[in-house]
């Protein structure tokens, strides 16, 4: 009976029309959004926008024919034309270029749908402030849209544009712009014309470069570059007075830009570069910086002038290569959080590390005094003192239990190095950065003691055997060496976990390595290794670090995915054509899932 009874309805056919341009809003919404000027259908659920919508401020309202005695808030002719319109989170594919028939907009906000265009007539919105079009799918911006001469914010993050419009700089009252998470490859030069831009994000694109005009927007307080492509930062950027926070993390930069200019610069993010020298000039004028994260680079040395930094408040210079640090960070004064994991710090030891910075700065703060020591006004010699004391760091021997005697750039290890041990049980030896060309034969005099060894940075083009005799050896630092193979005598080393053969001249991965199964870190990055035996690193079950990258392996096994036990596999820079880098740059658990679905059945 109910259907019979719709289907005599006269008005049916007149819903069933008014269905197809969307549901309706209700009349309440409607009288509301009239007095208001605001209209919010979020959620709604809706593919389109009814008309009724585009013309609420043409068409007279339904109560003005039925109603002919008007109290004050009923007086339609008074109220307010929509000046905001909230359509966000529905399922719109595109916006009627009706949109012109709402002329005092200042608020236009359609994020979350499925957009693929934008009406032309967004142009005409001359009142328009605000503009959010973000996590749509958008593959270019009409050029009417740079009409909009009064806009303050645009937010087009998550969408596909892969160029912008060249008249970008006629936006010239934009404040925030965010094009984050698009496919960019460059930026208009017009961008130097957004003078009261405030906030630019322009994360998660394929920029290689960066416009030196950038430097013109002198009112830029926070720019974000972060996870793109670039190598170089234009040097103009340091000329930008206003800016405050800089995000550069996950790019290729090999340096740092010199900030003379950035006064007011309170956070400078420049992780998970290339980045190798930090130096007094990247530094000295940063006065306000409160956090410098540097995390993830190649930096070698800090420079005794980041203690100018007074304000610094966080500084992450974890996973770097960075031997030794100034002892007068310690008298930071501000200074809450310092990160210091990953690096071969000889100096310092792991478990003072793990203390937490309070210990930390504790520490560097009491060794202050035998930093000042001038390296050239040597101590006198005593009856206790060996001639060669005066070069050899006995505090790091008898505190520390660490020899250290690196960057003298020797051949040879003096006797008088080993001498100066006398009984004590030394933990830590480093010799890096010398003109080695052989392991001293004395080293095997440590083996009682000795857990963690460094020949970086030397010449030397074979292990010999009395290093195989370091039976409690668990780190193993041999990089950036002419090494070409290992000994199988190595398999005595029952206890190592960390071996670093990176930038050597091996062209096979070391068979010795798969019967050390103690190991849980193999970093062979920079080398020319050919192929890998994915069933004898299945065995190796506390296997949790594989640093393959930079070498010629032609093809990656797929058997190499059911090494589960790996957390980090890293492969890039290698000749193989599968995976490719989309499959790489989705982490280690992608990578090992992909090969696993192309093991054969």
């Amino acid at each position: 009976m109910a259907a019979a009874r719709r289907a005599r309805d006269p008005r049916a056919g007149f819903r069933r029309a008014a269905e197809e341009q969307g549901p309706a809003v209700p009349q309440g919404l409607i009288r509301a959004a009239r007095k208001s000027g605001q209209l919010n259908r979020a959620g709604r659920g809706l593919g389109d926008v009814p008309q009724h919508v585009w013309r609420i401020n043409l068409d007279t309202p339904e109560e003005a024919h039925q109603n002919l005695s008007f109290g004050a808030a009923d007086r339609w002719w008074e109220q307010t034309d929509l000046s905001k319109l909230i359509l966000a989170s529905n399922q719109l594919r595109c916006l009627s270029e009706d949109v012109r028939l709402l002329p005092a907009l200042t608020v236009l906000d359609v994020h979350d749908n499925q957009l693929t265009s934008l009406p032309s007539a967004l142009g005409q919105l001359e009142n328009l402030q605000k503009l959010d079009v973000s996590h749509n799918k958008l593959k270019s911006i009409p050029e009417e849209l740079m009409q909009l001469s009064h806009l303050k914010s645009l937010l087009l993050q998550h969408n596909e544009l892969s160029h912008l419009p060249e008249g970008f700089g006629q936006l010239v009252s934009l404040e925030e712009l965010d094009l984050s998470n698009n496919h960019l490859t460059d930026i208009p030069t017009s961008f130097a014309l957004l003078i009261n831009l405030v906030r630019l994000d322009l994360a998660c694109n394929q920029l290689k470069n960066l416009p030196a005009d950038i430097s013109a927007m002198k009112s830029l307080r926070q720019l974000d570059c972060s996870k793109n492509w670039l190598e170089t930062v234009p040097s103009e950027l340091a000329s930008m007075a206003s800016l405050e926070l800089l995000y550069l993390r996950k790019n290729k930069l090999h340096s740092l830009p010199e900030f003379p200019s950035c006064k007011l610069l309170k956070e400078l993010h420049a992780g998970e570069n290339q980045i190798e020298i930090l130096n007094a000039e990247h530094l000295k004028h940063l006065n306000s910086l409160s956090v410098l994260e540097l995390r993830d680079n190649k930096i070698k040395s800090i420079p005794d002038e980041i203690t100018l930094l007074q304000k610094l408040e966080r500084l992450d210079l974890a996973n770097n290569d960075i031997s030794r640090l100034p002892y007068t960070l310690g008298n930071l004064p501000q200074l809450k959080f310092l990160a210091l994991e990953g690096n071969p710090l000889r100096t310092i030891r792991r478990d003072l590390l793990q203390k937490g910075t309070q210990e930390l700065l504790k520490y560097l703060r009491s060794r202050i005094q035998d930093d000042i020591t001038s390296p050239n006004e040597e101590p006198p010699a005593t009856a206790m003192t060996l001639p060669s004391e005066s070069r050899i760091n006995m505090h790091a021997i008898t505190t520390l239990r660490l020899l250290e005697y690196s960057e003298k750039q020797v051949a040879v290890i003096p006797d008088d190095v080993f001498n100066a041990i006398r009984s004590t049980p030394v933990t830590s030896v480093n010799f890096s950065k010398n003109q080695l060309t052989a392991i001293p034969p004395r080293i095997m005099e440590l083996k009682d003691s000795v857990c963690d060894v460094s020949f970086g940075f030397n010449k030397i083009s074979s292990v010999s055997l009395e290093l195989c005799t370091l039976h409690k050896l668990t780190h193993l630092d041999i990089r950036n060496n002419v090494l070409t193979s290992l000994p199988e005598e190595m398999e005595a080393l029952t206890k190592l976990q960390v071996i670093n053969l990176s930038f050597n001249r091996f062209k096979v991965f070391p068979s010795v390595l798969y019967r050390i199964l103690a190991l849980e870190t193999i970093l062979l990055s920079n080398n020319q290794v050919g192929s890998i035996d994915p069933l004898q690193l299945k065995k190796m079950e506390k296997l949790g670090t594989l640093d393959l990258q930079n070498n010629d392996l032609l093809q990656v096994p797929p058997e190499l995915g059911n090494c589960e036990t790996l957390r980090t596999l890293l492969l890039e820079g290698n000749p193989f054509r599968t995976p490719r880098a989309a499959i790489l740059a989705k982490g280690t658990a992608a990578v090992l899932e992909y090969l696993r679905s192309r093991i054969p059945a």
